[in-house]
């Protein structure tokens, strides 16, 4: 299975794991994929955890969606509600990063309260090289998670940013050293030890603390919101959808697919 969720006992308490494993494509995520995290933060939300941990297999965390596969609207809704269930838990979330952290998968980093990652750990946003957006939740969160000056650089040049500017930015919590079975493995060690202390800590405090962080995410003032929903704007979401609808997009995923630089023309 793509992704899978184990539960352990830390000193009689319950920490999760939700593990992508697609290392053919470096844990891109497809729709069998999506629909399986969103099944395992499903079953961590019933599953009475103190805390859970997010990883991906084999050194790297999430290279971003499959492209083989993403070709509308539909995959970002069912996208969204993932990200929204996980970002709702009511427990501390703790991401294990290693390798690639791009696009979606920066989408399930800024999803997490916290985040551990190794030296060679990358984050981008390269949606610019493929004609696409992100939602305005995650530029949202982006933009807090490592400042507004530098989500404008990611967004905008679609550049990385290294593991140890993140850890300078205050995104990354904590740089964890590679080991001798490699840096997926050490990181998801530090990550289950990090998430194991924080499970001991008062549930009710912590999920409080949680709510009143998010509340701190409020949306900018705009005229009208998508569908009534106030976490978005309409006018971000009239400009999400005009992307996702472009000649852009088609071109963007063609020169993937044949390794070449896009020629973008704005329509």
């Amino acid at each position: 299975m793509p992704v899978t969720f184990q539960v352990a006992d830390h000193d009689g308490l319950a920490v999760g794991t939700i593990t992508v494993s697609r290392p053919e494509r470096r844990n891109a995520i497809d729709h069998t994929a999506l629909d399986e995290l969103h099944d395992c933060v499903r079953q961590a939300a019933a599953a009475g955890l103190r805390a859970l941990v997010l990883t991906g297999a084999e050194d790297q965390f999430c290279s971003g969606a499959d492209l083989k596969e993403l070709e509308d609207l539909r995959f970002t809704r069912a996208l969204r509600r993932a990200l929204d269930d996980l970002a709702g838990l009511p427990f501390p979330t703790v991401a294990a990063i290693s390798g690639a952290c791009m696009g979606l998968g920066l989408q399930l980093a800024v999803s997490c309260d916290l985040r551990l990652a190794t030296p060679d750990a990358r984050f981008a946003v390269p949606v610019a090289k493929l004609g696409l957006m992100v939602d305005h939740w995650t530029v949202q969160r982006l933009a807090l998670g490592v400042g507004h000056s530098t989500a404008r650089w990611m967004m905008l040049t679609a550049q990385p940013v290294t593991a140890e500017r993140a850890h300078q930015l205050g995104f990354v919590h904590q740089l964890v050293e590679a080991g001798p079975d490699g840096p997926g493995t050490a990181v998801l060690a530090d990550a289950q030890h990090l998430a194991g202390q924080v499970a001991q800590l008062a549930p009710l405090a912590l999920s409080g603390s949680k709510l009143g962080l998010d509340l701190l995410e409020v949306a900018p003032d705009d005229v009208g919101t998508a569908g009534g929903d106030p976490a978005e704007p309409r006018s971000y979401r009239e400009a999400f959808e005009r992307a996702w609808g472009s000649g852009d997009l088609v071109e963007g995923r063609t020169a993937f697919a044949e390794r070449r630089t896009p020629r973008f023309r704005g329509e």
